[in-house]
């Protein structure tokens, strides 16, 4: 039995994205591979055991969650079997992620002297975008005349709607046009692909980074961990937050309230009022 091959045609049946059947296959694989035994002889207590022993070597909640589902796939929807073992891991991160400030998000544009990354930069933090959505962006997922757009088949293979700066409005129909575009063209071309590549945003926010003299580390993810964390400082509920970001739940999202800075949401000490 080929079950990382089962895994493949039940998990693209299902509708679930390449991404999610690819962690489904390797975190199964290293699960049947501790064990080595008859999958059909795998039980409830062997799940558990080995849920401990990841526990134990202290994965974070979101990676024990990921290794039980694709478990639970593999006996409920391979073998036919019912897990019952529902357990539920705490995603709350052991450490907080990286925030830029907004001068520091200044000086990281101010050094990209190349327009078309500079614009692409400047799209992934003003919409909260992962680097993934905005390397496959086309011109069709905007409305710009309503100033938001479309992402196509994100996380969970899911659509959501982004929202689009005016600042940068009037300056991606500028560039559209200027780059002759077509209606389905992807928004930021590659030279030997269809798109710009990950690898490519990546380095551009990386060596801005450095140039512009910021320490922490930065990556593309940190645009995105600088949107929620500073809307939550301008105002915005968790709620509005939770779906520009697409999060499943609004656990995910109470990180970005731990980030703000506690002057910007006018939180005071209570020594301040004794």
């Amino acid at each position: 039995m080929d079950v990382s091959e089962l895994i493949k045609k039940e998990g693209l049946r299902r509708g679930l994205s390449p991404r999610t059947i690819k962690t489904y296959r390797y975190c199964v694989g290293r699960f049947l591979n501790h064990y080595k035994k008859d999958i059909n002889k795998i039980t409830k207590k062997d799940v558990k055991d080995y849920m401990d022993k990841l526990i134990e070597k202290k994965n974070a909640g979101n990676t024990l969650n990921v290794n039980l589902n694709s478990i639970k796939f593999l006996i409920e929807n391979i073998l036919g079997k019912r897990l019952l073992y529902n357990i539920k891991y705490s995603k709350v991160p052991k450490t907080l992620p990286t925030v830029l400030t907004k001068e520091e998000i200044i000086r990281l544009f101010d050094n990209i002297k190349n327009s078309k990354h500079k614009l692409s930069a400047e799209l992934m933090y003003s919409s909260g975008l992962r680097v993934n959505e905005l390397v496959n962006l086309k011109v069709m997922d905007f409305e710009f005349e309503k100033n938001y757009g479309w992402v196509r088949n994100g996380k969970g293979n899911k659509d959501r709607l982004f929202i689009v700066a005016k600042r940068l409005n009037e300056r991606l129909q500028e560039f559209i046009k200027e780059n002759k575009l077509s209606y389905e063209s992807y928004l930021f071309k590659g030279n030997k692909r269809d798109h710009i590549s990950k690898e490519t945003i990546n380095m551009i926010i990386k060596t801005a980074a450095k140039k512009a003299g910021i320490k922490k580390r930065v990556h593309c993810h940190t645009l995105r961990h600088s949107f929620a964390t500073h809307l939550i400082e301008d105002g915005y509920g968790v709620s509005d937050v939770q779906s520009l970001l697409g999060h499943k739940s609004p656990e995910t999202t109470m990180v970005y309230v731990h980030m703000a800075s506690p002057k910007m949401i006018n939180i005071k000490s209570p020594l301040d009022s004794l």
